[in-house]
């Protein structure tokens, strides 16, 4: 059996929800939240959700985890425009 191993995603987390079969987007919701959890603090989590949707999304686009990546993503640059609009 080969050993996973990832920075962006130690524990497995991420990688073992593309591995379930017919996982449920909230599933997907929880995982995803107990990866940013578990998240070391000096890490970038825009720039570690962009790695994992690089490695894993472009692998399986309609997968539930894919959209959780993509949300993600989308919400942190939602935020960043407000806040620019706010200063």
């Amino acid at each position: 059996m080969e050993k996973y191993s990832n920075p962006s995603d130690p524990k497995g987390l991420i990688y073992e929800a593309y591995r379930i079969p017919k996982i449920s987007e909230e599933d997907c919701r929880t995982i995803f939240f107990d990866w940013a959890l578990s998240l070391e603090i000096e890490k970038n989590p825009v720039q570690e959700i962009r790695i994992l949707y690089k490695k894993y999304g472009e692998m399986d686009k309609l997968h539930p985890m894919t959209l959780v990546l993509q949300e993600g993503l989308e919400s942190v640059s939602q935020n960043r425009k407000r806040r620019r609009r706010n200063k």
